[in-house]
């Protein structure tokens, strides 16, 4: 699948505020690409601790890019990934999200524009 001209990337984005690391989430990361593959989907962050320079942040950062949201929702809602979801959701604590970027070229009063 190629973006469509004026698609936008997306992002599944995790922040994992606490992760019990055993069977089910090592379950869970040796299926994951799997489900990744059919929409374009690959990890851009995963697991990584910040380094806070204003505010508190505990836990771990994920986020998955998409070529748009469409393939971004499609992956969450597939059948694939939606049979081990609950390994994660059982064995962490977070929220999940989706959210658009922006295209390519993007500057700061772009976002007063619309």
């Amino acid at each position: 699948m190629s973006p469509t001209p004026m698609s936008l990337p997306a992002y599944a984005v995790a922040h994992l505020r606490t992760v019990d690391i055993g069977p089910a989430i090592a379950t869970y990361l040796a299926r994951i690409d799997a489900t990744l593959a059919p929409f374009d989907g690959r990890f851009l962050i995963h697991g990584a601790r910040p380094d806070p320079l204003e505010g508190d942040f505990s836990g771990d950062l994920v986020v998955i890019a998409f070529p748009d949201r469409a393939r971004a929702r499609a992956w969450y809602e597939s059948p694939a990934y939606q049979a081990i979801l609950p390994l994660r959701k059982a064995h962490s604590d977070g929220v999940a999200f989706l959210i658009d970027g922006v295209p390519a070229g993007h500057r700061g009063p772009d976002a007063l524009a619309g």
